[in-house]
């Protein structure tokens, strides 16, 4: 045996724990220390430990954060229209809708009464009808009468106007169904007052006048004094009186003529005009500078 054979560990080396070559093996993971209890906290040794943070139930619903929103739900539409409007808004929209739909039926129940064959409602508010209807919304059926209307009619109308230096004048003849002929023609929307407003105030007062122009009812009045408004506007607009003139009378004239036949047509016709003029009408103050009346 060698002398350094040291007993059973002289072939296998060292196996314990410090040998060079040799692994240490695992050592198990200290313990921790147990943290020193604070000397001021009641509470038992084996209690629970607490949280400062207070408990979900504790958190109230108002911070809570929203649930995210689902993306098959769909979005409320935007309000619209008068829905869109404030409450007084929206209640000021339906008064105003609703007195315009009165206004309507009263219209058409007024208009209806008017065109429609005497009856008993008609005859009862024949004067209320006539204040409504007349003359801005006079009804006729000429268009469908079996001879339609062949004639040219054109109204015309001239003034005295008194100048600044104390004079008076007499205006040339103005065409004014001639100027309303040049104002529709090529117009694709020509205006209601361009088409009708001088046709139908001189069927108006043709139709309540006799040949000696006077009125031949109460309404033969109203029909004069619509016509002279017209004719006053009329010249006021074209400045018909000049710088610092006033329109002191006016008077009117109709120019009549028959429409020529077609050519493959064998009536004969006379085509000569035919003049009515009317007496000089005094103008009101009022009116004399270009108001209504």
């Amino acid at each position: 045996m060698d002398a350094y054979d040291e007993g059973s560990h002289a072939r296998h080396g060292w196996t314990g724990p410090g040998v060079p070559g040799d692994p240490a093996p695992p050592s198990a993971p200290p313990a921790s220390a147990p943290a020193p209890a604070d000397r001021d906290d009641p509470r038992p040794s084996g209690a629970p430990p607490t949280s400062s943070a207070p408990p979900t139930s504790a958190v109230p619903p108002s911070s809570a954060a929203p649930p995210p929103p689902d993306a098959d739900t769909p979005l409320p539409e935007p309000r619209t229209g008068v829905a869109a409007l404030s409450l007084r808004h929206q209640i000021a929209a339906v008064v105003a809708l609703g007195i315009v739909a009165v206004v309507v039926c009263a219209h058409i129940g007024m208009t209806f009464l008017h065109v429609a064959p005497a009856n008993t409602v008609s005859k009862e508010h024949a004067e209320t009808i006539e204040d409504w209807i007349y003359p801005e919304f006079e009804q006729n059926w000429k268009l469908f009468a079996p001879n339609p209307l062949q004639q040219d009619i054109s109204v015309q109308t001239r003034a005295e106007v008194l100048t600044p230096d104390g004079g008076v004048r007499t205006t040339g003849w103005y065409d004014l169904s001639a100027e309303d002929g040049r104002a529709i023609d090529g117009n694709l929307l020509p205006s209601h007052t361009q088409q009708n407003e001088l046709r139908r105030a001189w069927d108006f007062f043709v139709a309540t006048h006799d040949g000696e122009d006077r009125p031949t009812g109460m309404r033969g009045t109203l029909a004069e004094s619509y016509l002279r408004r017209i004719m006053v506007m009329r010249l006021d607009r074209s400045d018909a009186a000049g710088p610092g003139g006033v329109v002191d009378r006016i008077q009117v004239r109709s120019r009549t003529a028959d429409v020529p036949p077609p050519e493959w047509s064998e009536e004969e016709v006379s085509t000569k005009p035919v003049y009515r003029t009317l007496p000089w009408w005094p103008v009101p103050e009022d009116e004399a500078r270009g108001g209504i009346g």
